[in-house]
């Protein structure tokens, strides 16, 4: 079957159709704020095979189905991506097919999904705020890797939490995605600006900010990604979950 790319409007209604999880809460929040393409095999509201790639993250696109065959096929029709993100018990079969169909080598890698049900870390440093408004100009003047695709959206409609070095951000933590339950988390810090403690202490303003609307938030990353899995641990984040990157070698 032939991919149907979505539009606007069928965008919202596949983000109506996925379930409220951490496995989904990036779907579903770019689906609703413009900020992805989706492709699906079947009706939008009862599909088969969903493909839904965040334009912040290009060339990554989530993957929704029960059918590995029907995906790998599906997966040869959609262009430009290099990896996608699988749910742990579809992995196994899907990705000797997709290495079959797009004939290249695969690996596998775990993406670790943690919540945060209790009451957010204290956590704090005195060089790390959450940022408001009027902090646009610092955080279009960051480099892009802390500033991001949407910067001011990001700022404006989402939360920020920056650490300010001589009037300049030297690393972030966001709330990059929302949903009706969870909220999730990501950090980024400059090269030269690690181990100072930034990230976490700006990881918790975001937690705190999220808790405080009464949404659960999330943090995922790689499973070798140890200075992360380390830092979800240091703010009180258990592990529920898994799924799986199955990345395409060149």
């Amino acid at each position: 079957m032939r991919p149907q790319l979505l539009t606007q409007e069928q965008c919202l209604l596949l983000a109506e159709s996925l379930p409220d999880t951490p496995e989904t809460v990036i779907a579903t929040s770019q689906l609703r704020r413009g900020l992805a393409r989706a492709w699906v095999s079947g009706a939008v509201t009862t599909f088969e095979t969903a493909v839904i790639e965040d334009t912040g993250q290009p060339g990554e696109p989530l993957v929704y189905g029960r059918d590995p065959q029907q995906m790998a096929s599906f997966l040869t029709q959609i262009p430009g991506w290099t990896c996608v993100n699988v749910s742990s018990d579809i992995a196994p079969d899907l990705a000797p097919l997709i290495a079959a169909q797009m004939g290249r080598a695969v690996r596998c890698l775990g993406d670790v999904y943690h919540t945060l049900t209790y009451h957010a870390s204290s956590l704090s440093h005195p060089h790390v705020r959450l940022l408001t408004p009027a902090d646009l100009s610092l955080l279009e003047a960051a480099p892009f890797e802390l500033q991001g695709p949407q910067p001011r959206r990001t700022l404006l409609e989402m939360a920020v939490a920056g650490a300010i070095v001589d009037g300049q951000l030297v690393a972030i933590a966001q709330n990059y995605a929302r949903s009706t339950m969870y909220g999730e988390i990501g950090v980024h810090t400059l090269p030269e600006w690690r181990h100072h403690g930034y990230a976490s202490a700006a990881a918790a303003v975001i937690a705190r900010y999220l808790r405080a609307l009464n949404l659960i938030p999330v943090w995922s990353c790689g499973e070798e990604n140890e200075t992360s899995l380390r830092v979800a641990q240091k703010l009180g984040f258990t592990e529920v979950s898994r799924r799986v990157y199955i990345i395409l070698q060149s």
